[in-house]
């Protein structure tokens, strides 16, 4: 790795403190009071007159990230920041002393009073046993603990204090240091003097470093947190069970996707990386649990770009004796619950489609109802009920004689043909949120065909201004049917279709003990939460998100 200049000189400096005895990165700092708590106790600040003379007595104990720091004469002003929030601290010339961190720590110096044995008034619930010293010996010279902190705290280390709050003269409260201990120094310096990053690049590579300095890539970051916690609570009050799934599995079924493919040494055999937990979350159903929900890590083989990523997080669940209208009603139960229990989000946000138009969005509201197969057909002429598996090649001239081609469509099934046309000529047009319905069957293998026409399934999508954000249907629990199902799949894959769904016998096996009726639901995350937060691209609300390798220096 390269280093500059200035990180060069922090690392002779930390050179310098552990020659000195001083341990630069600790291994605890106990006790430590959030910045936020303590910003609440402002009643109990002192007078800063009493403090410059007879120094702090240590009422409180904190710990941060150096972001400010600054020297004016005897004093030096820092600012420091942790998960809560930000204070100004101020070292005054011979009313601090430092912690060097080493309980084994011998200096001939003065040290403050403190034997070797350590100080027998610090709590030991508290301290962090190292010796406190009013100068050391460092690189030759005696520095003062007023001097280390002036010159060996840099920007970005993590340091521990000891004090009292005050009030200065413009009115800002500020912590008058006790006490300060080195907790792990920065080699390399915050980016461009704390001033933010910009570099798209760099946001989503060090999303670290955009936390530090972007507080709202930080709470958006916290907020996605809250908002998983209150999935779980609506889920766990509507006496849904969470379970885990195999990520790895002998075939990619579950969804319409190209997956992911890996090598198990041990079975000497190829594995997918799974695209769905469905046909998982389903046999469990035959095994006694009547509503299940996993919040998934999924993983689909396709194209990269601000609505898309290979791995993404999604939540599916399950509910017997339910059919997708009973979903319907649950879902807009599901978003009056995550608007009441995080009022940090409005339910009346501006989304933009895919061709970056703008609409306002209303969740409050009633959600619209479109049926699939009307919609395309007044869209674009084309009736797409009419088409089964075997009908790609009618339907594929079709497409083309009306106007409309895109790249893959001549390898695409009738399934993906139909999916590709929907999102073309249906879905930018749909402002929402609104429940699209009526699928042909051929669209859905794992979707069960509607009582009453059976050349429908019984699906829906909640569509929002362009965007799909869940998925749901009743679910076919006809083993024969679905065997059926996954051979006209299987043919699809054979002749070139890279996201059709592929074939699952243990699926069908469990099926075959006897599978109860069911609707099954899938939202996914990162979409929902974007959109909600009102961010264009879902890398934005995804904490590390994945990016291509650098070699070489490449970007």
């Amino acid at each position: 790795m390269q280093y500059s200049n200035e990180s060069l000189d922090r690392q002779k400096k930390i050179q310098d403190l552990k020659n000195a005895g001083v341990i630069c990165y600790a291994n605890h700092f106990h006790g430590k009071q959030d910045i936020t708590n303590i910003i609440q106790k402002q009643d109990q600040a002192k007078e800063g007159k009493s403090l410059m003379e007879t120094g702090a007595s240590g009422d409180f104990r904190t710990a941060g990230r150096l972001i400010l720091h600054r020297s004016m004469g005897k004093l030096v002003f820092s600012k420091i920041i942790d998960h809560s929030g930000e204070i100004q601290l101020c070292f005054q010339r011979d009313k601090v002393i430092f912690n060097t961190g080493n309980p084994t720590f011998c200096h001939p110096g003065p040290r403050s009073g403190v034997s070797e044995k350590g100080d027998p008034e610090r709590d030991p619930e508290t301290s962090s046993g190292g010796q406190l010293v009013n100068s050391l010996t460092i690189d030759g010279e005696e520095k003062t603990a007023h001097k280390i902190a002036e010159k060996y705290c840099q920007m970005g280390d993590y340091i521990g204090v000891v004090g009292d709050l005050f009030f200065t003269k413009h009115g800002e409260l500020t912590l008058f240091v006790k006490e300060f201990q080195i907790l792990s120094k920065a080699v390399r310096p915050l980016p461009e003097k704390f001033h933010g990053v910009s570099d798209q690049e760099t946001l989503y590579r060090k999303r670290y470093l955009d936390m530090i300095s972007n507080e709202e890539t930080y709470n958006r970051m916290k907020l996605r947190s809250k908002f998983l916690k209150v999935l779980r609570d609506f889920y766990h009050e509507n006496e849904f069970i969470e379970i885990e799934t195999p990520v790895l599995g002998n075939s990619a079924s579950g969804a319409a996707a190209k997956p992911f493919i890996t090598h198990h040494n041990d079975y000497d055999e190829d594995m997918f990386l799974r695209i769905s937990p469905e046909t998982n979350l389903k046999k469990a159903t035959v095994g006694r649990f009547e509503r299940v929900v996993e919040f998934a890590k999924d993983f689909r083989n396709e194209g990269s770009d601000p609505s898309h990523m290979q791995e993404f997080t999604m939540i599916e669940h399950y509910a017997a004796w339910w059919n997708f209208e009973d979903n319907m009603d649950f879902t807009e139960k599901m978003f009056a619950f995550i608007f009441d229990a995080i009022p940090e989000l409005n339910p009346c946000i501006k989304v933009k489609d895919k061709k970056g138009v703008e609409k306002q969005v209303d969740f409050s509201k009633k959600w619209e109802r479109i049926d699939y197969i009307e919609g395309v057909k007044k869209a674009c002429g084309i009736d797409v009920s009419k088409y089964d598996a075997k009908g790609e090649k009618e339907l594929r001239e079709k497409i083309k004689s009306a106007g409309y081609s895109w790249e893959g469509i001549d390898k695409q099934a009738t399934a993906t043909l139909i999916d590709y046309l929907y999102k073309k000529v249906l879905r930018p047009n749909i402002t929402g949120p609104a429940f699209v319905y009526n699928y042909p069957k051929t669209m859905q293998p794992l979707a069960r065909a509607n009582d009453a026409n059976p050349d429908i399934v019984e699906q829906f999508q909640v569509v929002v201004n362009g965007w799909e954000i869940i998925k749901a249907y009743s679910e076919l629990v006809d083993p024969k049917l679905q065997a059926e199902n996954f051979d006209a799949q299987s043919d699809a894959l054979e002749r070139g279709d890279e996201e059709a769904t592929s074939p699952d016998d243990d699926f069908v096996l469990a099926m075959e003990y006897a599978m109860p009726p069911q609707s099954g639901w899938g939202m996914g995350i990162d979409r929902v939460f974007s959109l909600l937060t009102e961010q264009e691209n879902l890398r934005d609300v995804v904490l590390f998100p994945l990016m291509k390798s650098q070699k070489n220096g490449e970007q």
